[in-house]
C-alpha cells in the first residue's frame, strides 16, 4: 500500500489501507457529522475500472444523515494490490471473500452497496454469508450479463490488453472515445491525470477477469430472493449496461425497494449526488423499524 493516492479525500473523511484478514484495501472513510445521530455503517464498492472515489460526493451528504461511509478499491483496483497476471486471484468468489473480510474489519454487520460489477460482486459475498450486512443496493447493476453492446466495448478493451501495455491501452481509449456506460477509464471524478493514474494503478488481470465475468454472469436472482435482508435497486432513469426495464424486474423478483434517480444515468451517484444519497439514507433509515426481508 505504498501508492500515492491521486484524488482528494472528501472533506472530513481519511483515505488509508484497511487491514483484514484477506490483506490490506485502500478506502476512503468518513464519520457523521459532529452532532448527527449515529445510524449504521455503510461499505460501498466501485465498479468496472472504477474505484473508490466514484463514491466521493455521497460520502458528505450520508455523513450529515449519520452514516459513516467507507468506500473501497477492491483487489487490484487502482490504489488496492494484487496480481498483475494471475486472473484467478480475481475469480468472483475470491472477490466476494475479500468483501466479507472488509465487512468484518469494520466491526460487521454493515449496509452493503455495490455499482455495477461491484453490485454482483456484493451479490455474490451476501450468497455466501449474508450474516455480515443489514441491507444490500444494487446501484446500477442489473441480473445477470452486460448487454450486448457493452459485451463488445469489453470485447474490445479484453483484446486490447491481450496485446498492448496499460499505458498504451489508455492512449487507444483516448483517441477511441471511452467504455462510459461500464464506468469506462476516461470517465470519473478526477481530471485527466488522475484519470490515467487510477488506470494504470488496475492491474491487468484484475481487468480481464472481471470483464469476463459481466459478459457472462449467470442470473442468481431467485438465489438472492431468499436471502432474509432488505434489498434496494437503484439507478439512473437511463442506462445502456442493463436497460432500466430489466432492472425494474429485478426489483420486483426480489421484493426490493426501488428507486430511479431523474437526471441521471449509468452513475448515479456522480450524476445526481444528492438525490441518490437520499434515497440510500431512506432505504436504510427504513430497514431499522421494518425488520428483515421476507422472500
Amino acid at each position: 500500500m505504498t501508492r500515492q493516492a491521486t484524488f482528494a479525500p472528501p472533506p472530513g473523511a481519511r483515505a488509508y489501507p484497511l487491514r483484514t484478514a484477506r490483506g490490506e484495501f485502500a478506502v476512503v472513510d468518513s464519520s457523521p457529522k459532529a452532532g448527527a445521530e449515529v445510524r449504521g455503517v455503510v461499505l460501498m464498492l466501485p465498479g468496472f475500472t472504477g474505484s473508490k472515489e466514484d463514491f466521493r460526493l455521497l460520502h458528505e451528504p450520508l455523513a450529515e444523515r449519520g452514516y459513516r461511509v467507507v468506500a473501497v478499491d477492491g483487489r487490484g483496483q487502482h490504489e488496492s494490490d494484487g496480481p498483475l497476471d494471475d486472473e484467478s486471484a480475481y475469480a468472483q468468489r475470491e472477490l466476494a471473500r475479500d468483501v466479507l473480510a472488509q465487512a468484518g474489519a469494520l466491526g460487521a454487520p454493515v449496509h452493503l452497496v455495490g455499482h455495477s460489477l461491484g453490485g454482483q460482486i456484493a451479490r455474490a459475498a451476501v450468497l455466501l454469508d449474508h450474516s455480515p450486512f443489514l441491507s444490500l443496493t444494487l446501484m446500477s447493476s442489473g441480473p445477470a450479463q452486460i448487454s450486448v453492446s457493452q459485451q463488445q466495448r469489453v470485447k474490445l478493451l479484453r483484446d486490447a490488453l491481450a496485446v498492448l501495455s496499460m499505458a498504451e491501452v489508455w492512449e487507444a481509449i483516448q483517441a477511441m472515445g471511452p467504455p462510459e456506460e461500464v464506468g469506462g477509464p476516461a470517465r470519473g471524478p478526477g481530471d485527466p491525470e488522475q484519470l490515467r493514474r487510477r488506470w494504470l494503478g488496475h492491474s491487468p488481470a484484475q481487468l480481464l477477469a472481471t470483464g469476463r465475468q459481466l459478459c457472462t454472469e449467470p442470473d442468481r436472482v431467485a438465489e438472492l430472493a431468499a436471502v432474509p435482508l432488505p434489498f434496494h435497486v437503484l439507478s439512473g432513469a437511463h442506462d445502456d449496461t442493463w436497460p432500466v426495464s430489466i432492472l425494474d424486474d429485478m426489483a420486483v423478483r426480489l421484493n426490493a425497494h426501488r428507486t430511479v434517480v431523474t437526471g441521471a444515468e449509468h452513475s448515479p451517484g456522480a450524476d445526481q449526488p444528492l438525490p441518490t444519497a437520499q434515497a440510500l439514507a431512506d432505504f436504510w433509515d427504513g430497514t431499522r423499524t421494518a425488520g428483515t426481508h421476507t422472500p
